[in-house]
């Protein structure tokens, strides 16, 4: 997921779109006719999937909290203004609102 779609100046709700369900399925297809030398890779893949899928809506939005404030080098503190200043320099299109929002999940979800 590389970006929240709904998000304006004027408004401060998330869509998710997950297709983790279409990408398991097409796992388990491929591990069905999986060589031997194959199959770990799958098994692995299946495996992250899974994890991935199970998280939560908000656990989602805590991950990509944390991976758009990699993506601009922040290394402080989650629950701190620089935080929500550099969350809004990756995403340039959150309100103050919404990132104030997205930050305190993040924080309220540690990976």
């Amino acid at each position: 997921m590389t970006g929240f779609a709904g998000l304006a100046k004027k408004n401060n709700f998330v869509l998710l779109i997950r297709d983790s369900d279409v990408v398991a399925a097409a796992l388990r297809d491929a591990l069905a006719d999986a060589t031997p030398e194959e199959r770990p890779g799958l098994e692995r893949a299946a495996a992250l999937v899974e994890s991935t899928a199970a998280l939560g809506e908000a656990g989602l939005r805590a991950h990509w909290v944390r991976s758009r404030l990699a993506a601009v080098g922040f290394t402080g503190d989650l629950a701190s203004v620089a935080a929500v200043k550099a969350l809004r320099q990756a995403e340039p299109q959150l309100s103050l609102t919404a990132a104030v929002q997205l930050q305190r999940e993040a924080t309220a979800h540690p990976e």
